[in-house]
């Protein structure tokens, strides 16, 4: 098998651009125009709830904005003159905003939870579609990338993107609002102190747009180095027996904290330099209050009439009276507050421009996995495999992981209907390849194999790979009964059929001592039980199957020798009239083949009978007699 590398490498933008075009990820950095666009789509499959936040955010919004304007009315009925005060304008004033005020804030909690709604059906529409390509992948993709680092693109960066799609969009929706009707509010209420904006908020836009393109690249970092590390972390958590047996905890322990800082100062650059960006922007709008203030109260003190600007017609007069009409105490109060919710929302926006920067990458992540290249379609001509015999050859066969490293070369092989035919040899002989071969995990890079004298190009992969039944070393249980574990390739199947594979696979009376038989609940991927136990489960869902070729890949590694035996004898003879293929490295196991190849170095260098190729002395006799003496 190929060797594995972190995801990161391909997830993050950033990574080889080799290994990433390979699996269909995007080798240069998404813009945010995309990544916006990208995630506007799932926003828009949720039309109904996205105009009603749209709807509230407004509202709520208007309802907050118009009590500037009637505290701006109330404190003018008061400035009438010594002793002269409008108390029936202040009273209506004071009880229309704190009408408004708490429809506000009634809009907001209700607009609040329907974003909660929102970002939870965005989450889980994510989750589905990057589980939907995960199903849809070829077996090389999750070869050569770490589980932990794929879970944290499903995880971390899922919830990080929806987090901020929750939060910071609808934090978004509400500034856009705000600034605009804030800004509508000053024109009409001192069109002079307006011009001051035009000089801070470019200010704010520059700064902030120059701090985004600088930080974007060390969350970027950020989300990749999470990702190893989770990857990481995940490898140890399940290597803890083999950490332990080697007194390896130190060592492990060593490179954790190699990782795990590697990845806290990731965050912490990201952070530091994310969090630059609200206090300049508040800084900066501090300034434009200092300033309005100061002009404000210049206006106020300078007074003069509207009388004054009033003489001719005609628009020039009119605007010039609009201009510079004069300002009174209670609109330049107005204008203050107006002022601070103008410039309020985009400091707030500026403070959460590194949680953006964090989403964005994170979303990078996330439609990479989504965007990976799935396998190959059936070619248009495909056709069902039907009424299989089980004649399975291999003719001229080259393959290679990566072009550089030949692992098989021109391989040749028939197995007969009905024939065991047993493939042996050292490590990294390419047995285990042979096998992804024959599922068509890989397609050959030349010659041909065929079933039944069809090449397996031509037949649909659901077709091909439901003709044979496959039990590995490596077992693999999931959370469920007993039942439901040994009837998972074959749903509709009965308690009988169950219980027979049970006992042809030497498992029954093990099961039926349980207290709950076979309705008892197994943990994640068997953990409470054996791994002989586990094998044996698995060779028993395999001897379910109706299936017409059958391949063992070290499937009795895990039990012991007189089991190994028992499984041997009752898998004989259910296989009767099938294809079967095993790998074995206890030669012990295969003296009985119709059929054994001796692999080594990609090619079969032998192939005959165990007595044939004890007699011939070549190289299987040497593998036989090595393993006898190790013993």
């Amino acid at each position: 098998m190929p060797k594995q590398e972190p995801i990161s490498a391909n997830l993050k933008i950033t990574g080889s651009s080799d290994d990433a075009s390979k699996q269909g990820f995007s080798t240069g950095n998404r813009s945010k125009g995309k990544l916006l666009l990208r995630l506007w789509q799932y926003l828009g499959k949720n039309r109904l709830l996205l105009a009603l936040a749209l709807i509230l955010s407004v509202s709520s919004s208007l309802l907050a904005l118009y009590g500037p304007k009637l505290s701006g009315q109330a404190i003018n009925a008061i400035d009438l003159g010594a002793g002269k005060v409008d108390f029936v304008t202040v009273y209506r004033c004071c009880i229309l905003m704190a009408a408004f005020y708490v429809a506000s804030a009634a809009l907001t909690y209700l607009l609040n939870a329907v974003m909660i709604r929102l970002s939870k059906r965005v989450s889980k529409q994510m989750r589905h579609d990057i589980f939907e390509n995960l199903a849809s992948l070829p077996v090389s993709f999750f070869d050569r990338f770490q589980t932990g680092n794929i879970i944290s693109v499903v995880t971390y960066d899922v919830d990080t993107v929806n987090q901020s799609m929750s939060s910071d969009l609808l934090q978004i929706l509400q500034s856009v609002v705000t600034v605009t009707v804030s800004f509508i509010m000053m024109l009409t209420i001192a069109p002079k102190l307006v011009v001051i904006f035009l000089f801070t908020v470019p200010a704010t836009f520059v700064f902030t747009s120059w701090l985004a393109n600088r930080v974007r690249p060390m969350f970027r970092r950020r989300s990749s180095k999470l990702g190893e590390l989770n990857g990481f972390v995940e490898e140890m958590i399940s290597g803890q027996r083999t950490i332990r047996a080697y007194g390896r905890e130190e060592a492990v322990l060593e490179r954790f904290d190699e990782k795990n800082k590697i990845a806290v100062d990731a965050y912490t650059e990201a952070e530091a330099n994310g969090t630059i960006t609200g206090p300049s922007v508040m800084f900066i709008n501090n300034i434009s209050l200092t300033l309005v203030c100061v002009f404000g109260a210049l206006l106020f003190l300078k007074g003069g009439s509207a009388a004054e600007y009033t003489a001719g017609a005609g628009f020039a007069a009119w605007w010039a009276a609009f201009f510079n009409r004069r300002l009174l105490l209670g609109d330049l109060s107005s204008f203050v507050q107006y002022s601070r919710k103008f410039s309020g929302p985009i400091n707030e926006v500026a403070n959460i421009i590194a949680e953006l920067q964090s989403a964005f990458a994170a979303a990078e992540r996330v439609f990479s996995l989504i965007d990976a290249e799935p396998e190959k379609p059936d070619s248009p001509d495909a056709v069902e495999l039907t009424d299989v015999k089980g004649r399975v050859e291999l003719k001229n066969v080259d393959f290679s992981y990566v072009p550089e490293h030949p692992i098989i070369k021109n391989f040749s092989m028939v197995a007969e209907p009905g024939s065991l035919t047993a493939i042996v040899g050292p490590t990294g002989a390419g047995k285990t390849t042979v096998i992804n071969l024959l599922m068509r995990f890989y397609d050959v890079d030349g010659g041909s194999v065929t079933v039944d004298g069809k090449d397996i190009r031509g037949l649909t992969r659901d077709s091909l790979r439901r003709a044979y039944t496959m039990v590995l070393q490596d077992t693999w249980l999931f959370h469920g009964t007993i039942f439901e574990n040994i009837a998972y390739g074959k749903p509709d199947a009965t308690m009988e059929e169950v219980v027979r594979a049970a006992k042809a696979a030497k498992i029954h009376s093990y099961i039926s001592r349980l207290p709950e038989g076979y309705n008892t609940v197994l943990s994640d991927n068997g953990t409470s039980i054996s791994k002989g136990q586990k094998q044996l489960l698995t060779i028993a869902r395999a001897m379910l199957l109706d299936a017409n070729m059958l391949i063992l890949d070290e499937a009795t590694s895990n039990v012991d020798t007189r089991t190994e035996q028992q499984i041997q004898a009752a898998m004989r003879e259910l296989m009767k009239g099938k294809t079967c293929f095993v790998i074995a490295h206890r030669l012990s196991t295969i003296q009985s083949a119709n059929m054994i190849l001796v692999m080594r170095g990609g090619e079969v260098v032998e192939q005959g009978t165990h007595e044939s190729l004890m007699a011939s002395g070549g190289f299987y006799k040497q593998l036989y007699e090595a393993q006898f003496e190790e013993g």
